[in-house]
């Protein structure tokens, strides 16, 4: 089961109520963007004390991974959960601040980044750390470890004009009502307008396109039968179940 409640404010400073009356319209919109996304682009340890709680060296670039669209498990599906697949016990949470874009964007200069942002959202990128860890010593791609089906559980998408401040948010989550992972995107290595550069210069971003921007540190297992609950401060909320993947053929 996934609640959302949409707050429709910033953590430092209140919506002008200039813009009150056009905010359902604005949430709209925003909120088709994730219709048209193409890919997610994942952002690896770009927060210092989460690289060193893993025993990563702090990157000097930013490191990225590709997730497919069809990872992600939107908020309001009232039967949708996350899904552990065997023979896995657990998986891994990282709540994060996801970027959605709002147009094409290759070459993008970092100084006019903001004008491809959509909008923001609370996502999680689940990872089955076992498989990750096997893949990253011998030297193979994590997609098994990150791109499995409901392995990016996702919120409804708030209108840019909402968040006046990316790096002034507060991003945190809860297993079972234990507060696992708490803390502020200004600890964020690389910030978004560099990483939409960076990524843009790489590979074109496409309308509702989205980037995960890392995770804070805290970051830890949550088993079948449990509930996760995570937000951003003052600005959404969204909880979900944990259960096992029911297959009809074993692969």
């Amino acid at each position: 089961l996934l609640l959302v409640v949409y707050h429709l404010q910033s953590r430092s400073r209140p919506i002008p109520s200039s813009q009150v009356a056009a905010l359902p319209a604005m949430a709209a919109a925003a909120q088709r963007l994730l219709a048209a996304s193409t890919k997610i682009v994942g952002v690896g340890r770009n927060y210092v004390a989460h690289a060193k709680e893993l025993g990563n060296p702090v990157p000097k670039e930013p490191v990225l991974f590709l997730k497919p669209t069809s990872s992600f498990l939107h908020a309001g599906v009232a039967t949708a959960a996350v899904e552990v697949p065997e023979p896995l016990e657990s998986l891994h949470h990282e709540v994060e601040l996801a970027v959605v874009i709002s147009r094409r964007a290759r070459d993008v200069p970092e100084a006019s980044a903001m004008d491809f942002v959509g909008g923001y959202a609370l996502a999680l990128d689940m990872t089955a750390r076992d498989l990750q860890s096997v893949a990253k010593s011998t030297g193979l791609p994590w997609t098994l470890a990150k791109a499995q089906d409901t392995f990016t559980p996702i919120s409804a998408v708030v209108p840019k004009s909402a968040v006046p401040n990316p790096d002034d948010l507060e991003l945190w989550l809860k297993v079972d009502d234990e507060l696992r992972q708490k803390g502020p995107t200004s600890d964020m290595i690389f910030k978004v307008p560099f990483l939409i550069s960076y990524i843009s210069s790489i590979m074109t971003l496409m309308e509702g396109d989205v980037i995960l921007t890392g995770t804070p540190e805290g970051v830890g297992p949550v088993r079948i039968g449990q509930k996760i609950k995570a937000g951003i401060t003052g600005l959404i909320e969204a909880e979900f179940d944990v259960q096992r993947r029911s297959r009809t053929f074993s692969p």
